[in-house]
């Protein structure tokens, strides 16, 4: 599946596919994949070892005695190209700092102050957190607890203690899905 030429070399890097309270939607069909096979899928053809999201910390910690990086990936961002997966892991080994893959916001923001409409936010303030959140191995190996399976949560708490975070715009196919009708957009835009 890994083909070298679409990927540069990857650190070693372990990946896990983020799937717990997001309800049903990780194994809605895509292209006739449940969504959370095409995530593992992008993890494998960009060179990333999957693991269970489901492993104790421990084993966890463990297992990153031999990876420079812990990626963790959305499940609701199934089509994460796998060079951009491996990109993110990439640059986070070099970086030491946490990178999070995002979407631009472009819906319009409107602030409400005593309930009435307001200013307009500016957008290119706004970040819409897609996937992954890649973790170079001694910022993993620092947080108190599993990093969990809320990646905004996870952004949040690094954000509090001070990571350095490096944001990368993920493409259109890497986009989060919320809905079914999100997910027919996501198929449509990446029709085969």
């Amino acid at each position: 599946m890994y083909d070298a030429d679409l990927t540069p070399d990857v650190p070693p890097t372990l990946g896990m596919v983020l799937e717990a309270d997001r309800g049903s939607l990780p194994y809605a069909l895509i292209h006739g994949e449940p969504l959370v096979r095409c995530a593992v899928i992008g993890l494998e053809e960009a060179g990333i070892e999957p693991i269970d999201a489901d492993t104790a910390w421990p084993g966890v910690l463990e297992l990153l005695e031999e990876a420079d990086v812990l990626l963790l990936h959305d499940a609701l961002s199934p089509l994460a190209p796998p060079d951009f997966l491996a990109r993110c892991a990439t640059l986070a080994a070099a970086a030491g700092s946490a990178v999070v893959g995002y979407r631009p916001v472009t819906d319009t923001i409107k602030q409400v102050e005593d309930g009435r409409v307001g200013a307009t936010v500016d957008r290119e303030q706004l970040r819409a957190l897609a996937s992954p959140v890649a973790l170079p191995a001694e910022v993993a190996r620092a947080l108190p607890e599993t990093p969990g399976h809320d990646l905004e949560a996870l952004v949040a708490r690094l954000t509090e203690s001070g990571t350095p975070i490096e944001w990368i715009e993920a493409p259109p196919a890497g986009r989060r899905v919320d809905s079914v009708d999100d997910l027919r957009v996501l198929e449509a835009l990446t029709g085969r």
